[in-house]
């Protein structure tokens, strides 16, 4: 009996994930779907802090749950559907990992050489950047945005950018091949659980406006679960602040790199040019509403411009770009 060698596995392992993850966001909409028909809410406590300054507690409640005989259980709403969808992702997630891992011994070297291996890693990193914050933040109302999100691009990536397994680029025989682009992969990561949170401000934003104007349909209802449009905006802030740290440190770690393989620390090739773009917009996002208090909307729209531009770095620039860059495998 012949044996598959270590990428047939990782391509059979590789595809399972993403069809783990499929039945994940399947599982995570009907969770939305669940929250929309229910009774769930929102409620406000004001609590008194050893300083004695106020804090608003959120708690979400089931409005329809009778507190008698309940304890202190009564009205806390029972997700069923995202516990499953979570555990699903975490599945997901583990085949994800064998997948990425047995391609890495395949190749002999880190798992993130050209543009398939990287679309490997990067999602890997989003899933787990998620999965780990769930251990710290209930945010698995954003479920369907990560595991959607995340087959997307990793079926995109298993579908299209697939290459054999070839020995490494003279340029990619660096340490900075492990630091810059592991760092990039995790960067990427927190900018998309900021990015799935600032479409949830912008809903929840239209929500709030909606309400405040005493109309009747103010859109999904789901999002009477979730916390209000300036809790959210301040969690994507929190995200994008160490996301925008990581990519500088890419950014330098890059032209670190650069003058190590090609004698200069930059030359406008087209993906250090959007590499530098990603900053700006990122640096523009986070000055604008610490220093100019520009927040709400404008803030929701330039985080969600930022990493549409990461996903334009990542697949555009790529695939149709030229340049010393042009390490994605694909002829």
């Amino acid at each position: 009996m012949i044996m598959p060698d270590l990428d047939t596995i990782s391509i059979l392992t590789l595809w399972t994930a993403i069809a783990v993850y499929a039945a994940s966001f399947i599982v995570y909409a009907f969770d939305l779907a669940r929250r929309s028909s229910s009774n769930l809410m929102v409620e406000k406590h004001v609590l008194v802090a050893a300083d004695g300054s106020e804090v608003v507690e959120e708690r979400l409640v089931d409005a329809s749950a009778s507190g008698a005989g309940a304890g202190a259980d009564a009205g806390k709403p029972r997700f069923v559907f995202a516990r499953i969808g979570t555990s699903l992702a975490v599945l997901g997630w583990a085949l994800h990992l064998v997948a990425t891992v047995t391609r890495g011994f395949a190749t002999g070297h880190v798992p993130w050489s050209n543009l398939y291996e990287f679309a490997m890693i990067g999602t890997l990193l989003i899933m787990a950047v998620y999965l780990a914050v769930l251990t710290r933040l209930d945010l698995r109302f954003l479920g369907t945005f990560i595991t959607g999100l995340v087959v997307v691009l990793l079926g995109a990536a298993a579908a299209n950018f697939y290459v054999e397994v070839v020995p490494l680029a003279e340029p990619l025989k660096s340490v900075w091949l492990v630091i810059h682009v592991f760092v990039a992969s995790v960067s990427t990561a927190l900018l998309a659980l900021a990015f799935a949170l600032s479409v949830m401000q912008l809903m929840q934003s239209r929500r709030e406006r909606r309400l405040a104007e005493g109309l009747e349909n103010t859109g999904p209802g789901f999002l009477r679960t979730l916390p209000g449009s300036e809790r959210l905006e301040n969690m994507a802030y929190h995200f994008t602040v160490v996301g925008f740290i990581l990519w500088t440190f890419t950014l330098i770690a890059g032209a670190i790199w650069a003058q190590d393989a090609w004698g200069r620390y930059w030359g406008f090739d087209v993906k250090e040019t959007w590499t530098f773009i990603i900053w700006v917009l990122y640096a523009g996002y986070i000055h604008a509403r610490a220093t100019r208090g520009w927040r709400g909307t404008p803030s929701a729209w330039l985080s969600i411009t930022g990493f549409a531009s990461v996903i334009f770095n990542f697949t555009i620039v790529n695939v149709f770009f030229k340049g010393l860059h042009a390490y994605s495998g694909l002829s």
